[in-house]
């Protein structure tokens, strides 16, 4: 059935190209493998050489020193200690256990398209499920922040499936109140932005953390990037930029009316001159959004949505634990 059907048939709420379902969130539990956001990357990841990463990953906490005792490594001794008092004496040492990470979830209205497959909204919600559950595979915490155009609805990280399925039936209940026809308009106020968002998310978490802003990043502006700066001083972030063929180039479609909440425009794809410019100008904020994550530190994976997430998922990033 295509998808432009889909949406007229949104009311049933039966398709999940168009809509997302808690139980379609939890068949990703069993895709979740084959891919890894630890610092140590397969040579072909994204990920690989991220530089001065704030991650520790698994690594070692200070627990105590004490003097010491036969059978203690070695490599363990605080010779500074040793050397003033005397006596030696040892660091312990225990494995870091805790890495959280917090997902950034975009479900405002300009995720609700879609011109092959599903809309960006539902590959937004499938990619923060997927990285929810390889999360807790590997013992961290996962957290959330789920945002549309009204609200913002923070929870902190858990290692909980229960909790991890109150995040999924919010974001269910967030994504449905997604409608074709709806406009900005509609609705109060001037919208939540990405610099909200941010700034919610430096309140809620401390350091150490991974964030993965999911999102088209729609409305990107210099706030925005200020604030990812500021939460990139003591945490690692990642960017799940969401997008759709259709969005680069038109000439695929073959009515287009587009509109900014106020006024409606209609384009003809057929007109080359129109085509080339628009796609020209797609590409290079494309390109110019991309270099500017990437200039922070911030890598970024481009997701599309006419193909299944897991999929990229393991071509960008590879196998690992």
């Amino acid at each position: 059935m295509p998808l432009q059907r889909s949406i007229r048939n949104q009311g049933t709420g039966t398709d999940d190209r168009v809509h997302v379902s808690v139980a379609q969130l939890v068949k990703l539990q069993y895709q979740a493998q084959g891919f890894s956001f630890l610092p140590r990357q397969p040579v072909h990841s994204v990920l690989t050489g991220r530089k001065q990463s704030k991650l520790r990953g698994r690594g070692l906490d200070f627990i105590e020193l004490r003097g010491y005792r036969p059978g203690d490594d070695i490599r363990t001794m605080d010779w500074r200690v040793t050397n003033r008092t005397r006596k030696p004496h040892v660091r312990v040492y225990a494995e870091e256990k805790d890495r959280p990470v917090m997902l950034l979830i975009d479900q405002r209205l300009s995720m609700f398209f879609g011109s092959k497959w599903k809309m960006k909204s539902v590959i937004a919600a499938e990619l923060g499920a997927v990285a929810a559950w390889r999360t807790l595979d590997v013992g961290d915490r996962v957290g959330a922040i789920l945002f549309n155009d009204q609200n913002i609805e923070e929870y902190k990280p858990s290692r909980s499936q229960r909790s991890l399925l109150h995040i999924f039936d919010r974001l269910e209940r967030m994504n449905r109140k997604l409608r074709v026809g709806e406009t900005r308009q509609n609705q109060k106020g001037a919208g939540v932005s990405l610099k909200q968002v941010l700034q919610a998310t430096e309140r809620l978490i401390s350091h150490d953390y991974l964030v993965v802003l999911i999102s088209d990043f729609a409305g990107w502006d210099a706030a925005a990037l200020a604030g990812l700066k500021r939460i990139a001083q003591h945490n690692d972030i990642i960017a799940g930029l969401v997008y759709d063929p259709l969005e680069a180039d038109i000439s695929q479609a073959s009515r287009l009316i587009v509109s900014d909440g106020q006024y409606q425009l209609e384009i003809d794809p057929t007109k080359d001159d129109l085509v080339k410019r628009y796609s020209q100008a797609a590409v290079s904020t494309f390109r110019d959004l991309k270099q500017e994550l990437q200039r922070h530190a911030v890598p970024v994976l481009p997701i599309s949505t006419e193909i299944p997430v897991i999929d990229q998922l393991r071509t960008q990033l590879g196998s690992g634990r």
